[in-house]
């Protein structure tokens, strides 16, 4: 009999696909739905950092700063009185939900800025969290900010939350590091104990009949794992942290891919979305399936069998692959 198991941030989970932040984790009915459809821990949408902090004047001066030079620049942000969630509400919902479903459920941080916000983490560990995810979603706009600046407040940030809570830590995050393998190590060492690879920054669009910015929602397709696939084979074995990828598993083949490449979990967002929580169900059969075919008997004899922790040179393996892939197109 297959061992589908697996463990993420000290939890032991019955098969590695875990329900990502979403829309359906904003309700009690649907937390439920995806516990009924198999999903082995839910990861709970974002408190955000602006949400805690939206009355004070900090705030309001960060949100009008630069509007004089830059005419567009607010619209970029969301009227935050209208989000669905306060911060008294979130913890709320997440007892509710930790009342409701047995599944491991994971609360879900998201903010760049140290600060009195932090203590929240504590207010959700308090709320019965199994543990938490720190969301750092920062665009660096400043020409003046550089990327050392940049990488000292992430390091800071998972440093500060990871002293305020005794649960588990993981870190979600951006590829868009000059080192991001050395980024990595650096956040595991301030405290992170696990990595979720990758954010996927959603890029607003422009609407050329109102001349406005126009948010614009894309869901993610199998094509988005490659890059998350390349990273967690990389990082798998050469830093002391779980590795988690979000974004583009789709499919059982997607989700053996990440094992292979040396994750913990499989996370999914947008096919839920697309296809609803049942999907998990199909997801897991076709992993399933593809390890029966092919001999392995347990996740754990998946994880890392295709990451380079066997390869003395992983930066000359990439260009070699990189040079092949290049020669390999003939045209038409």
């Amino acid at each position: 009999m297959l061992d589908l198991t697996t463990r993420y941030l000290g939890l032991h989970l019955k098969h590695p696909l875990v329900a990502s932040p979403s829309p359906l984790s904003a309700r009690l009915d649907s937390v439920r739905q995806l516990e009924d459809a198999g999903a082995a821990a839910i990861v709970l949408h974002s408190l955000f950092e602006e949400q805690i902090t939206l009355e004070s004047q900090d705030l309001d001066r960060h949100l009008s700063h630069g509007a004089e030079s830059y005419g567009e620049a607010l619209s970029y942000f969301p009227d935050l009185e209208d989000y669905r969630l306060g911060p008294e509400s979130y913890l709320e919902h997440l007892r509710e939900c930790k009342a409701a479903v047995n599944v491991p459920v994971i609360a879900s941080l998201n903010g760049v800025s140290t600060g009195g916000w932090i203590r929240y983490a504590r207010l959700m560990q308090e709320a019965g969290a199994d543990a938490l995810e720190l969301n750092e979603y920062y665009i660096p706009t400043d020409p003046d900010e550089t990327g050392a600046q940049v990488e000292g407040m992430y390091e800071e940030l998972v440093r500060e939350v990871c002293a305020a809570v005794n649960i588990p830590v993981a870190v979600k995050l951006a590829p868009f590091f000059s080192s991001t393998a050395n980024m990595c190590k650096r956040l595991a060492d301030a405290g992170a104990k696990g990595l979720v690879l990758f954010n996927r920054f959603y890029q607003p669009d422009f609407d050329l009949e109102t001349l406005e910015v126009a948010p614009n929602l894309v869901l993610s397709d199998s094509g988005e794992l490659r890059l998350r696939l390349r990273w967690a084979a990389i990082l798998y074995g050469r830093i002391n942290a779980d590795l988690a990828i979000t974004g583009g598993v789709h499919t059982g083949h997607d989700a053996v891919k990440c094992m292979l490449a040396g994750a913990s979990v499989a996370m999914m967002t947008s096919a839920l979305l697309r296809h609803g929580p049942s999907h998990l169900g199909t997801v897991l059969d076709g992993m399933t399936l593809w390890m029966e075919e092919h001999g392995y008997e347990s996740v754990e004899m998946m994880q890392g069998a295709m990451s380079q922790r066997s390869c003395a040179e992983p930066a000359a393996f990439e260009r070699a692959n990189y040079i092949h892939v290049l020669g390999s197109y003939t045209g038409r």
